[in-house]
């Protein structure tokens, strides 16, 4: 019933999260957008940030969109309440660093977060340290450059196995038995992390856990579709459509049209490129 289910982020990270919402919800529409001609959102001072998150929730809301999933750590932390104030009938599903499973499940008392500077120094984190780690010692760590190479496609290289592991190592060194992966990017990095953390680490991935509130929102508002329907799959970019066909086509496997969207400062929304 209704419109797509939009899912946004300053480029491919969100799609650890749209593959996800595929899986457990397959008859679902869904609208992925690309703000790729403002990554990384990392760096970006708070304000620039929700204005962006603003203007791509006013684009997928003319497209008919009935949740909007904000696909990104870095935009959740600095736009979500923002945009619940902003659009009070919109139901959002942000993420945000899954520090209470980590502390749940470590067995030695101290666990690891990688995530944007914008993240780790938000409110949101800080309020799920003090709400959870109790007595758990959580360290974390910023990794820059790391969004880049995802977007490049280097999810195997040499390049990306060195940054990991100086990313990595003084937390591995501290005895993390626990990585959370606080950017939606870092996924697609799994195979290449695991190898540089070992098999004492047990990486933890939002994505699952936002795909099933989204199922929660969609069957407590009468939204779901019905089991057996085809669905159809939108992506657009603010950036190069060649370029995302090429990164969806590799990290999803998504061989559909690409859209090219560009901002519209009047209006303060993305629009349709003509």
């Amino acid at each position: 019933m209704g419109g797509p289910i939009g899912v946004f982020d300053s480029g491919v990270g969100g799609l650890s999260v749209w593959r996800e919402i595929v899986r457990q919800l397959p008859e679902e529409d869904t609208l992925y957008v690309a703000d790729q001609a403002h990554i990384p959102y990392g760096p970006r001072p708070l304000e620039e940030i929700r204005g962006y998150a603003e203007g791509i929730t006013r684009f997928l809301l003319s497209q008919g969109a009935k949740v909007i999933v904000v696909a990104c750590n870095t935009a959740s932390g600095a736009a979500l309440t923002h945009l619940r104030q902003t659009f009070p009938t919109v139901p959002f599903v942000g993420m945000e660093p899954a520090v209470k499973p980590a502390v749940e499940h470590t067995q030695r008392g101290i666990v690891g977060v990688i995530a944007t500077p914008a993240t780790l120094q938000g409110e949101l984190f800080r309020r799920l340290v003090e709400r959870y780690a109790g007595q758990v010692q959580v360290l974390t760590q910023t990794c820059p450059g790391l969004v880049e190479l995802v977007e490049a496609g280097e999810l195997h290289s040499e390049r990306t196995r060195q940054a990991l592991q100086g990313f990595l190592q003084p937390m591995l060194s501290a005895g993390i038995d626990q990585l959370v992966l606080g950017c939606t990017h870092y996924p697609f990095l799994s195979e290449t992390i695991a190898e540089v953390a070992g098999p004492g680490v047990q990486l933890i991935d939002p994505a699952p856990a936002v795909a099933r509130q989204v199922a929660r929102i969609l069957d407590a508002r009468g939204l779901r579709r019905q089991a057996g329907q085809a669905a159809r799959h939108t992506f657009c970019t603010s950036g190069n459509p060649q370029a995302l066909a090429h990164q969806a086509q590799r990290l999803v496997g998504y061989t559909g049209e690409i859209k090219a969207l560009i901002w519209d400062e009047a209006q303060r929304s993305l629009q349709f490129k003509a």
